[in-house]
C-alpha cells in the first residue's frame, strides 16, 4: 500500500496548488479538506499530475502518511488554524511534524509551538510567499520551529521551492515563531516597495505629465536595470493594459482604494513594541488606510492646493528612478533592522544574508536588488544597517540631489509622496550629528520631571523648572 510522503489539509487555492506542486515533484501527497467535495475535485481535475491519496476524514488522512508524519495546514489564520490543530493533534504521535503554512501571527505560532511541544509533536510555523502561482510553481519558503525538524522536513520543502542559481529559496529561519515573524516583516517590506512604486507612477503622471503607456515603457526600461523585480515587471504590464469595457487605461477604472489583510499592520505594531523605527513600512500601511477613508477624502476634496495649471516638471524620469532606488534601500534596511531586533528579543538565530538569498525567487519582493543585500551581509554579517554597506552608501550618495529634488517636486505639485519623503527623513535622521530630541527630552523634564542626561558628564539630572531653575542629579 502506497503511503504519502507529505499531507496537505486545507485545499483552497494555496493549499491545492501546494499539493499539486508536491505531486508534480514525485512526492505521493495525502490531501484532505473539511469539505470532501473539494478533495474529490482536486483529484478529478489534477490527478494525472502525480500521486494523490484523498481522504475524507482526519483519521484516514493521518493513517495514509508515512512516519514521522509531515502534515501541512493551509487554512485561514486565527481560529480556523487552532480548530485544525485541535482536531489533528490527538491523532499524531511523538515526533510527527505539523506545519502551519498560513499567514499566522507569530505570537500565535509561539503559543502553538509551546503547546504541541508538550505532546512531543514538532510544530513548524512556515511563511510561504509567492501567492497561488508561487505555491504551484515554486514559492519562497520560510520555516521556523525546531531545528531538528528541518533536518527531516527541509529536503521536502526545498524540492518544491523556487530556485535561483541552483540554490533553493528555502532555509530554516529560526526557532519558535521565527518563520512567521520573518514572513510578517517580508510582507511589511512588500507594502513599502509597492507604495514607493505607486508614488513613482503618481509623480510621473501628475508631476511629469506622462500618460500610463509612457509610464509603462519607463518601468520596462527600469526593469532592465538595477530595479529589475517582479513588482516592477507587473507594474509595466498593468499600466499598459487597456480596459476592454471602456477603452480607458485600466489603472483609471480601478477604484483607488487599496485593501490589506493585516500583515503590514502587524509589522508596524510589532516595530512599535520593539522600539524599532520602520517609517517606510508605516507610511505604506497608512497610505492604504487613507485610501480607504473615502468619506474623509470626499470632505477634504475642496481644500486648497497648488496651482492646477502649473507646468509639469521636465526630465523627472531619471530623478524618480534614483529616488526610488534610494528609498527602496531605506525600506529594506528598516525591515532587516526589525528582523534583527526581533531575533534578539525572542532569542532566535536568524541569518539576514540567508533571508536575502531565499527572497530572490518565488516571493513577491523577488528582485535583482536582493543579490546586493546578500553580498552586503556576506561581507559583514554584523552590518549595523544596510545603509552603511559601501555599495549602498555609494548609491545613496549618488542619489542625493535627485532624491531631494523628487520630494520637493512632489510637494510643489501636491502629489502625496509619504514613502519618498519618509525614507529621506529617516536617512537624514540617521546621518545627523545631533537631533532635536534634545529639546523633546528637555520638554519632558519640564512638564513631567522625566529627567535627562548631559553631553558633558555622566549621570541623570532634573532641573527644578517651577522653582529656582537649579539642576539636581537624580541618579
Amino acid at each position: 500500500m502506497v503511503q504519502a510522503t507529505v499531507g496537505v489539509t486545507g485545499l483552497a487555492v494555496m493549499g491545492r496548488n501546494l499539493a499539486r506542486n508536491f505531486a508534480r515533484h514525485g512526492h505521493p501527497v495525502a490531501v484532505h479538506n473539511r469539505t470532501a467535495g473539494r478533495t474529490r475535485a482536486l483529484v478529478d481535475e489534477f490527478g494525472d499530475e502525480g500521486t494523490f491519496l484523498p481522504a475524507e476524514t482526519p483519521e484516514a488522512f493521518v493513517a495514509s502518511l508515512e512516519r514521522p508524519r509531515k502534515i501541512i495546514v493551509m487554512v485561514k489564520a486565527g481560529a480556523p488554524t487552532d480548530a485544525v490543530i485541535e482536531e489533528f493533534a490527538p491523532l499524531l504521535d511523538p515526533g510527527d511534524i505539523l506545519v502551519d503554512g498560513g499567514n499566522a501571527f507569530f505570537l500565535d505560532t509561539r503559543r502553538r509551538e509551546a503547546a504541541l511541544r508538550q505532546r512531543e509533536v514538532r510544530f513548524v510555523g512556515t511563511g510561504v510567499s509567492g501567492g497561488e502561482e508561487g505555491a504551484l510553481n515554486g514559492p519562497s519558503i520560510m520555516p521556523g520551529g525546531p531545528r531538528e525538524a528541518y533536518a527531516e522536513l527541509g529536503p521536502l520543502l526545498e524540492s518544491v521551492a523556487a530556485s535561483v542559481d541552483g540554490t533553493p529559496c528555502c532555509t530554516h529561519v529560526g526557532e519558535e515563531g521565527a518563520g512567521h515573524f520573518v514572513k510578517m516583516v517580508h510582507n511589511g517590506i512588500e507594502y513599502a516597495d509597492m507604495q514607493l512604486i505607486a508614488e513613482s507612477y503618481d509623480l510621473l503622471r501628475h508631476a511629469a505629465g506622462l500618460e500610463p503607456p509612457e509610464i509603462a515603457e519607463v518601468f520596462r526600461t527600469w526593469n532592465d536595470g538595477r530595479l529589475e523585480s517582479y513588482l516592477i515587471e507587473i507594474t509595466a504590464q498593468i499600466l499598459d493594459h487597456v480596459d476592454p469595457a471602456t477603452g480607458q487605461p485600466f489603472v483609471d477604472v480601478v477604484l483607488d482604494r487599496a485593501e490589506q489583510k493585516g500583515t503590514g499592520r502587524w509589522t508596524v505594531q510589532n516595530a512599535l513594541d520593539l522600539g524599532v523605527p520602520v517609517p517606510g513600512i508605516a507610511e505604506a500601511v497608512f497610505a492604504r488606510s487613507v485610501s480607504g477613508h473615502t468619506g474623509l477624502r470626499a470632505a477634504a476634496a475642496g481644500l486648497p492646493g497648488p496651482d492646477p495649471d502649473a507646468a509639469p516638471v521636465l526630465d523627472l524620469v531619471g530623478a524618480v528612478e534614483r529616488a526610488l532606488y534610494a528609498s527602496k534601500i531605506v525600506a529594506y534596511a528598516q525591515g532587516f533592522h526589525q528582523i534583527e531586533a526581533g531575533a534578539a528579543e525572542y532569542g532566535w538565530d536568524v541569518d539576514a544574508g540567508a533571508l536575502a538569498t531565499i527572497w530572490r525567487g518565488g516571493c513577491i519582493i523577488r528582485a535583482r536588488f536582493l543579490d546586493r543585500i546578500r553580498a552586503a551581509y556576506e561581507a559583514d554579517p554584523h552590518l549595523p544597517t544596510l545603509l552603511t554597506d559601501t555599495g549602498f552608501a555609494d548609491a545613496l550618495g549618488g542619489a542625493q540631489d535627485d532624491w531631494r529634488r523628487v520630494v520637493a517636486a512632489a510637494a510643489r505639485a501636491g502629489v502625496p509622496a509619504p514613502g519618498f519623503a519618509g525614507a529621506l527623513a529617516y536617512y537624514d535622521a540617521l546621518r545627523a550629528a545631533r537631533l532635536p530630541a534634545a529639546l523633546t527630552q528637555a520638554q519632558r523634564d519640564y512638564f513631567g520631571a522625566h529627567t535627562y542626561r548631559r553631553t558633558d558628564r555622566g549621570g541623570v539630572f532634573h532641573t527644578r523648572w517651577a522653582q529656582d531653575g537649579a539642576e539636581e542629579e537624580t541618579g
